[in-house]
């Protein structure tokens, strides 16, 4: 008896001390990783749709590198700016950077450019699972191939609510063969120059163009080469009897697009980096800037391929110049089941997508998504604040202008988070946007009188941890029977998509049909011609936060806003983020 207690107490004095030695350390029952990237952008010859023409690269490629991290971990980019002649930013789209406002990577809002020959370090921490975005956030880069994916898994011994044996991303675009230099020229001149249809859809970088349909090809030798191997059929190789979750993230400049894999269903798990109550499409509707995840199940006769197809929806995919037209063909890839070669053709055609003016489908798959039964973050039953937001376009001194409330956003020399932590009231408008427009009288089925358009570079400032609703309404273009989709993303937060509805918003009666049970949380929504869009989120995120259409040109234009929060709540900023408009001279020194 009295061995075991001295045995005992030898026990006790152990534990003790080795509970005084992990105080001491401060051991974490998890400890969270440091995820460290190098990286180059620099311009470089690619053929990503078998066209040759520059295109921004990161570490040489485009897309760029996948980001992949655990929740909780700290990610480090340090970013060398290579174009010789070009600033450049990068955005971490979906990552609310709580504690980081200044790591978002929008010039302008929340830094000021990377400037030639600099490198420049975001630091953040991914505090959720899910599916995220990077892609350039200075000018119209985006388009020129700056963009890549973020995956972000759980903590070790954690599950998701589905099962499947293997991950892949895929990320789709839509390619252009002209520079963003004469896009963004086109766009300021008077008269007006529109973009066009792109000339292609890329399926994780890769297309196909016809290149007999180059006018003057002796003109332009070698310019375009089917032969290339950047323009290789993107192949996803999948085991027969497997389940695969792809990772479809969407960063066109322009294009809405359908996604579908021939002869399989394909079950949608996740959206923006929330769990969604499981539903089966044959077609997913992906805007820009949304992501999703889904199911498919390798269950087809694996002696052959099969075609993974995009096309473009919401817009009419033809463009008429000089009397010729041209059809922006559809994205091509393999889904490759082994041992067939990855490059094998499927025998059949590829399957034709959705009519491109058909919106009951994509407004169907809008209203079916809803939060997963297990993971629903109720939202808060009442708003402190409504804002309506009623995009329209509009000519201003000649040019042609997207608005909010009949108010085109432009972006200020010196950026709002500086400008605001600093007192600089010299540095932009200080007057507030309006919040609604004229309800009464305001026709949204015609073509707008442009009277008492305007452009600013004022914001809304929102009182620290309010709830907020935002009310996108879509109208008339300056086009007579057209009104365009338009996907709106919002930085440093999540909203809960609390309805969509067709026509002109009430504001008495339509709040009433909300639902406040199990709506989805997104970054990324889209407003479908004609009709509405509704929106909650809390202001609990202290930092100045971009919310804007995700089409490039759409944003470049003037369609967007800022909000501001809890500036007081902010610290010392790093002195990285400063060096242009009233902060010249406050340089970051490495």
């Amino acid at each position: 008896m009295v061995a075991l207690l001295q045995r005992n107490s030898c026990i006790f004095k152990l534990l003790g001390l080795c509970l005084l030695f992990c105080c001491l350390v401060e051991i974490p029952a998890v400890e969270a990783r440091i995820r460290h990237y190098k990286w180059e952008v620099k311009y470089e010859y690619k053929s990503p749709d078998c066209f040759k023409k520059l295109v921004i690269t990161i570490n040489g490629g485009t897309p760029g590198p996948t980001i992949l991290a655990q929740q909780g971990d700290t990610v480090v980019v340090e970013l060398k700016n290579s174009l010789l002649t070009e600033n450049v930013a990068i955005h971490w789209h979906g990552i609310r950077q709580i504690g980081t406002p200044w790591s978002d990577g929008a010039e302008g809002v929340t830094q000021c450019p990377i400037l030639p020959g600099d490198t420049f370090k975001y630091q953040f921490v991914v505090d959720r699972p899910g599916t995220y975005l990077y892609h350039a956030h200075y000018g119209m880069q985006r388009e020129a191939g700056l963009y890549g994916s973020i995956r972000v898994a759980l903590p070790e011994g954690e599950s998701e609510p589905f099962l499947y044996d293997y991950d892949r991303s895929i990320i789709l675009n839509d390619w252009y063969h002209r520079s963003t230099y004469e896009h963004a020229v086109g766009l300021s001149s008077n008269p007006f120059v529109w973009v066009g249809e792109p000339q292609s859809l890329l399926i994780q970088g890769k297309g196909r163009f016809n290149c007999s349909s180059i006018a003057t090809p002796s003109l332009e030798p070698g310019v375009c080469n089917t032969s290339s191997p950047d323009c290789s059929p993107y192949a996803v190789t999948v085991v027969p009897g497997k389940t695969y979750r792809l990772r479809i993230a969407s960063l066109t400049a322009l294009s809405a697009l359908s996604f579908q894999i021939e002869g399989h269903n394909l079950t949608v798990v996740e959206a923006d980096g929330h769990y969604v109550e499981p539903f089966v499409v044959k077609n997913l509707f992906i805007y820009s800037g949304e992501t999703y995840s889904v199911l498919i199940k390798a269950d087809q006769d694996p002696s052959r391929n099969y075609w993974i197809t995009t096309n473009i929806v919401s817009r009419n995919p033809t463009t008429t110049t000089q009397n010729v037209t041209t059809t922006t063909p559809p994205g091509l890839a393999f889904l490759n089941y082994y041992p067939n070669h990855p490059r094998r053709s499927p025998p059949t055609v590829p399957p034709v997508g959705p009519a491109w003016n058909d919106v009951q489908p994509r407004l169907n798959q809008s209203l079916a998504i809803k939060a997963h039964r297990d993971f629903i973050h109720t939202p808060p039953q009442t708003p402190d604040r409504v804002i309506v937001f009623l995009n329209t376009q509009n000519q201003i001194n000649g040019n042609r202008r997207w608005s909010v409330n009949n108010v085109s956003f432009t972006l200020p020399h010196t950026p709002y988070l500086i400008a605001l932590q600093q007192n600089l009231t010299d540095a932009f408008d200080q007057t507030p946007p309006p919040e609604g427009y004229d309800f009464v009288n305001y026709d949204i089925y015609k073509v707008a009188n442009n009277s008492n358009a305007t452009t600013s570079d004022g914001i809304y400032r929102l009182q620290f941890n309010t709830t907020v609703d935002i009310i996108l309404q879509n109208a008339n273009t300056m086009n007579a029977n057209n009104s365009e989709t338009h996907p709106w993303h919002l930085h440093g937060h999540d909203f809960w998509v609390l309805g969509y509805g067709e026509g002109k918003f009430d504001i008495n009666n339509d709040p009433k049909k909300y639902n406040l049970v199990n709506p989805i949380m997104k970054n990324t929504v889209p407003v479908h011609p004609y009709g509405w869009t509704a929106l909650r989120f809390r202001a609990d995120n202290p930092g100045v936060w971009a919310f804007h259409c995700h089409i490039e040109s759409h944003f470049y234009m003037g369609m967007g806003v800022v909000f501001a929060e809890g500036i007081d709540r902010l610290g010392n900023l790093p002195s990285s983020i400063m060096g242009c408009g009233e902060t010249k001279g406050v340089t970051h020194r490495p």
